[in-house]
């Protein structure tokens, strides 16, 4: 049987995540120039051909290049579509504007929607992803979507830990059902915190359901912004009696200013993300674990150019 042939290359949003995925299939990156002119406008060159292969393209989008990292992954996308790949692969954990997925109040854009539509109209054959802020936002794209999640990571690296009396929170109750899932593959039950919201990214806890009460407990979201709404949760927690061991497990550490510090300050036993986003040194504080998904993309691109099922090693 012939040798899939396809080709990654990444983005300047995390080439370190690229260059693990590139090592793990013992494949060389691609080589392609990245630039911005003078004027602020991105420019691509890929410098080997390709036709006739895949192409996988690995960008993410960073806090606070998201605008920038589209742009440049749009560009790369189109560029590669234009040389004769065979299908264009996009490679990108964290889905910039996710969260704008509907309309919230009179005359607001459905940005997540655009993006997609944006993504596709590009070139995109494929899209790679974690943990997107809704599941069904997968129906913004009109070609396939693997939306992964890394919780079989984190729930090995948190197995590891043998702790007792665990207890995963959602921290609203849109997230239910993942930590349910997420609290399957750990035996533990799980507790949803009911809170308001004044304005963007402010957040107050009203209610506790669940059990909390001198169990260990784990908050687990999808992503941490600000950092205010998982700070909340800790104190509401710690009120209605919980442990003072408690973890904060989400999947994209996008760390707006003042997340770092207020994280730091909050003293968390641990807080554990993924690395579907870089993490600037500036933005490190004690206690913070970054587990790589590199393995699983490398899986998957294995898998994928072999024709063969991804879904056992998400799901």
């Amino acid at each position: 049987m012939a040798q899939p042939k396809f080709k990654i290359f990444a983005g300047s949003s995390h080439p370190e995540l690229a260059k693990e995925i590139a090592k793990a299939l013992k494949k060389p990156l691609g080589k392609v120039k990245l630039s911005t002119f003078a004027c602020g406008e991105k420019y691509i060159a890929y410098e080997e051909s390709f036709r006739g292969h895949d192409v996988f393209i690995v960008q993410t989008c960073t806090q606070p290049n998201v605008n920038e990292d589209l742009m440049e992954l749009f560009l790369m996308v189109n560029a590669a579509k234009l040389s004769f790949a065979n299908r264009v692969h996009v490679i990108i954990p964290h889905f910039g504007y996710a969260r704008q997925d509907k309309i919230h109040v009179p005359r607001e854009p459905i940005s997540a929607k655009l993006m997609a539509d944006l993504l596709v109209q590009a070139g995109a054959d494929h899209v790679m992803t974690f943990q997107l802020h809704a599941d069904q936002n997968q129906a913004f794209f009109d070609v396939p979507v693997d939306n992964f999640n890394a919780d079989k990571l984190f729930a090995d690296y948190i197995k590891k830990k043998k702790l007792k009396n665990i207890t995963i929170i959602s921290p609203d109750a849109g997230g239910a059902k993942n930590a349910k899932k997420f609290g399957d593959l750990l035996g533990a039950p799980i507790a949803i915190l009911h809170k308001s919201r004044p304005g963007h990214n402010k957040s107050v806890v009203t209610h506790v359901v669940g059990d909390v009460k001198n169990r260990t407990c784990i908050i687990f979201d999808d992503m941490v912004d600000t950092g205010g709404s998982v700070v909340n949760a800790k104190e509401a927690l710690l009120a209605h009696g919980a442990k003072k061991e408690m973890y904060l497990c989400a999947t994209h550490p996008v760390f707006s200013d003042p997340a770092a510090k207020r994280l730091a300050k909050a003293k968390f036993t641990e807080v554990i993300v993924a690395n579907s986003m870089p993490i600037p040194k500036e933005k490190q504080f004690k206690g913070l674990k970054q587990i790589s998904i590199a393995p699983l993309l490398a899986n998957a691109i294995d898998s994928i150019t072999q024709q063969k099922s991804v879904s056992k090693l998400f799901f």
